[in-house]
């Protein structure tokens, strides 16, 4: 297997790295509950996809202290 003959410099390395970026997914607005959610994907708090409801989503109720 090759093997470089001399080390990269800095510079060099951060050249080869400067279009790797980390960049937040990109969201859409979900029609029913007008949150976030990532674009053709079901909308995590509702449930819903192009309009129907395909998971039904259970909410957590709290405990009251007593």
């Amino acid at each position: 297997m090759p093997l470089p003959k001399r080390r990269f410099s800095r510079s060099r390395t951060r050249k080869k790295r400067a279009h790797k970026l980390y960049r937040l997914g990109q969201f859409a607005i979900c029609p029913q509950c007008k949150q976030p959610k990532q674009p053709h994907q079901v909308c995590p708090l509702c449930g819903y996809y192009k309009g129907r409801q395909v998971i039904e989503i259970k909410v957590k109720e709290k405990k009251k202290k007593q």
